[in-house]
């Protein structure tokens, strides 16, 4: 079993989509980031530097929200999860989950999410 890191909800206004309209107009995007860590160190040291900042992972997924637009969500919580584990070499694995709460769909919804798992 291993220990858990989650970052709930981080919000950032972002222009990725298929649609033209999306490319232009931007929409909110959030996204929920789970870490996998050995997190024994650090709760018996008291140290930062045996755990991940979450501040740095938070920063590091809004950079890609709000960054160079793609077209899928697939291809956005890739970006995310490749950042992570090549940023933050005690993070073992991560699960994204990109939610676009304005998905330009012709029906009532809730949410549209797309959730990867990612290893080292």
């Amino acid at each position: 079993m291993s220990d858990l890191i989650s970052l709930i909800g981080i919000q950032g206004f972002g222009f990725h989509g298929v649609f033209p309209d999306e490319r232009s107009n931007g929409q909110t995007f959030i996204v929920d980031a789970y870490l996998s860590i050995d997190l024994r160190k650090a709760g018996a040291s008291d140290d930062l530097t045996a755990t991940v900042n979450y501040a740095e992972v938070a920063d590091l997924i809004l950079t890609e929200i709000t960054g160079s637009p793609v077209s899928l969500l697939e291809t956005l919580a890739t970006r995310i999860s490749n950042n992570i584990l090549t940023k933050f070499k005690l993070v073992t694995g991560v699960k994204i989950v990109v939610h676009k709460p304005q998905a330009p769909l012709e029906v009532g919804f809730k949410d549209v999410s797309v959730t990867i798992e990612r290893d080292r």
